[in-house]
């Protein structure tokens, strides 16, 4: 699900493989997308509301208008499942990754490739771009998070603090800090964590672990912090939410 930037719409999608579009506050039913053969995994909004990118179980990734869900472009560049989308933050290009391991990154206009990363050795889970368009993070089943330059591809970090598949990443509102989601459900790490640590330099800040008594049985599948930079909220598969208060030097 995602909130439209007026925060006036929600789009959701589905296993039925349809993205729904709904008045957020009346609930109002506005437009159902039926282009996708499989379900739909992830999407988001552009920065200006007036488009929607989503993805499915199959490989391509569709850019349609979200007033009347005309189809305006489809991307077939990826060799497996889809597992996130993003639009970066000036709305001309998107970020996508999936289960061949690697991140690409095309216009949003045209469907041309612009770069392709391949830094990882396993399924990405997660794409963020930084506040300013200039950087973009992406997490791994290869439990790292890789940061690298959004024009050129140059590789600029990989973060190792976590010991298991990380599913989520979110930049902080300065574009100082990631914080990282990953579940530790082995015997030797049967707890899970979110961290939070420095975008530049990889050094960590704290790690927030969640309660073995509520650990995720599929881990920690989402984070997200608060407009306000105050304090994250991560969520999983047992219907839990968690809400953790961010230390002062992460703020800034």
């Amino acid at each position: 699900m995602a909130w439209s930037p007026d925060d006036t719409r929600i789009a959701s999608g589905s296993d039925d493989s349809t993205v729904q579009v709904w008045n957020a506050k009346s609930g109002q039913h506005l437009l159902t997308y039926s282009g996708h053969s499989a379900g739909v995994r992830a999407l988001a909004w552009s920065p200006d509301g007036t488009q929607i990118v989503s993805s499915g179980n199959a490989n391509t990734i569709q850019i349609w208008n979200a007033t009347n869900g005309q189809r305006l472009v489809t991307y077939s560049r990826h060799l497996g499942s889809i597992w996130a989308v993003a639009w970066s933050p000036d709305g001309t290009r998107i970020a996508s990754d999936g289960n061949d391991s690697t991140v690409q990154v095309w216009d949003a206009t045209s469907g041309r490739r612009l770069l392709t990363s391949t830094g990882h050795t396993a399924p990405v889970r997660a794409v963020a771009w930084s506040p300013d368009g200039t950087r973009i993070a992406s997490a791994s089943q290869d439990g790292t998070v890789q940061v690298w330059d959004a024009a050129s591809g140059h590789h600029l970090l990989t973060y190792r603090g976590q010991t298991a598949p990380i599913w989520a990443v979110a930049w902080s509102q300065t574009g100082v800090y990631l914080a990282s989601a990953t579940g530790n459900t082995s015997e030797e790490h049967p707890r899970e964590t979110v961290q939070v640590w420095n975008a530049t330099t990889g050094h960590l800040l704290v790690s927030y672990l969640v309660p073995s008594s509520t650990a995720y049985a599929d881990g920690t599948l989402s984070v997200a912090w608060s407009p306000d930079g105050m304090h994250i909220a991560s969520g999983g598969a047992d219907t839990i939410v968690h809400l953790w208060i961010v230390p002062s030097p992460c703020r800034r």
